[in-house]
């Protein structure tokens, strides 16, 4: 039986304890794990490292703040299920993973329904679901309106505000200039007078400005100006908002010179903004939707090496895993100079001497790259191979399909 996590004797790399020559995941070691998981490749989840995540969260953020999971950062249903016990509601981006949180058993007054590009039948399953719909443009306002009529249901409506600022210093930039995502700042006044005269329940705002940010006067810069614009639209508004969302944008430290997020400054800056609020809206609630922060660190890659073979004096590792599993370790996910995810022998954690290795896929593809002439332990076939940083943007962001390989095993541990 493993030590519990909270032992600090126990070393740990990247947050998971080892034991042995054995990273540990979950409390079950590695070779153990991937036996029980019966295959490679395979995803992992530790449901203690969420957990804590969340905690951590609520100890640095204002009382009361509304804490949503972003479900696109990781939909697996028992991760959904974990986190619905922990956070205030979920947003969702499509009616797939709809399904999934309603299955999850969460309150449908706590679930927000966002994206460009919502067919009439996703947006008559949100209504009749008793979801909140984010909407993100005048011409999607007029078919929920319609699907609600049919269905003799008042539909829950929050405006998704496309800002009028943009920020740079952030991973993804989501609002400012000309963006696919939300309405115009500009033209919110006019989609808020339509609103006012549908019959339809209008729930609050919902402006998200980026994502992957690392600083936190960025982050305090952005929803500073978010609350700004709020309070502006909101004398346009047919009733006071209940919910005043100010996006996400917390990032996780994915390459050696990423320093994590200050949490304590980014809660500070938020303590602030919280009182503002309720000075100027009182029956409004501070909201921040969060994907990544909550679930990134908290997941691992597992992949097997079913070779090792040397080229022209570089040594590969080609493993049963790769780009179709894991798009975002291969640099093929937004990455403009491609950088590598920590990686590790997870079957040698206790070696000492090392070597440059490279560690690739079994597509063929020169994109298949896992990892780049990194320094690890000398493995040999068997050995597995695995890829921090990735509970978020993995499995359900990655070409499963692609040359036919098939997808990877989920757990959540």
């Amino acid at each position: 039986m493993n030590a519990p996590l909270t032992n600090p004797e126990i070393r740990r790399v990247h947050g998971f304890p080892v034991s042995g020559d054995q990273l540990v995941v979950g409390g079950v070691p590695l070779r153990r794990l991937a036996a029980r998981v019966g295959r490679t490749p395979f995803y992992a989840y530790d449901r203690t490292l969420i957990t804590d995540r969340v905690a951590l969260l609520r100890a640095h953020l204002p009382a009361g703040v509304h804490l949503s999971y972003a479900c696109k950062a990781n939909p697996m249903p028992a991760v959904v299920g974990h986190l619905a016990r922990l956070v205030d509601g979920m947003d969702v981006a499509s009616a797939g993973e709809l399904a999934t949180v309603l299955d999850a058993g969460v309150d449908p007054d706590h679930i927000s329904f966002a994206g460009p590009g919502k067919r009439a039948e996703e947006l008559a399953r949100a209504v009749a679901a008793g979801v909140t719909v984010n909407i993100e443009s005048a011409g999607e306002l007029e078919v929920l309106a319609r699907e609600a009529a049919r269905l003799g249901v008042t539909p829950r409506v929050a405006v998704r505000v496309n800002p009028d600022f943009e920020l740079r210093g952030s991973g993804m930039r989501m609002g400012g200039g000309a963006k696919q995502f939300g309405i115009d700042a500009e033209d919110v006044p006019a989609v808020l007078r339509r609103i006012a005269a549908l019959d339809a329940c209008f729930v609050g705002f919902h402006v998200f400005w980026g994502s992957q940010a690392l600083r936190p006067a960025l982050i305090r810069e952005a929803q500073e100006k978010s609350v700004e614009l709020v309070l502006r639209l909101t004398d346009h508004a047919p009733a006071a908002p209940e919910l005043v969302n100010v996006g996400g944008g917390f990032g996780i430290p994915y390459h050696d010179k990423d320093e994590p997020l200050p949490l304590a400054e980014v809660g500070d800056g938020m303590a602030v903004l919280s009182d503002r609020l309720a000075a100027a809206l009182p029956e409004a609630r501070l909201g921040i939707e969060l994907g990544r922060y909550l679930v990134g660190e908290a997941g691992v890659y597992v992949c097997r090496v079913v070779d090792r073979k040397t080229s022209r004096g570089q040594v590969f590792l080609v493993t049963d895993g790769g780009l179709h599993h894991h798009l975002a370790a291969t640099g093929n996910f937004g990455q403009v100079l491609r950088r590598n995810y920590p990686v590790v022998v997870g079957s040698r954690m206790a070696a000492a001497d090392v070597e440059t290795q490279s560690v690739v896929g079994c597509l063929c593809t020169p994109i298949d790259l896992l990892a780049d002439r990194v320094e690890l332990p000398r493995a040999e076939v068997g050995d597995l191979v695995v890829i921090f940083q990735s509970g978020a943007y993995g499995a359900s962001a990655s070409p499963h399909g692609f040359l036919g390989h098939g997808g990877p095993a989920e757990v959540l541990v």
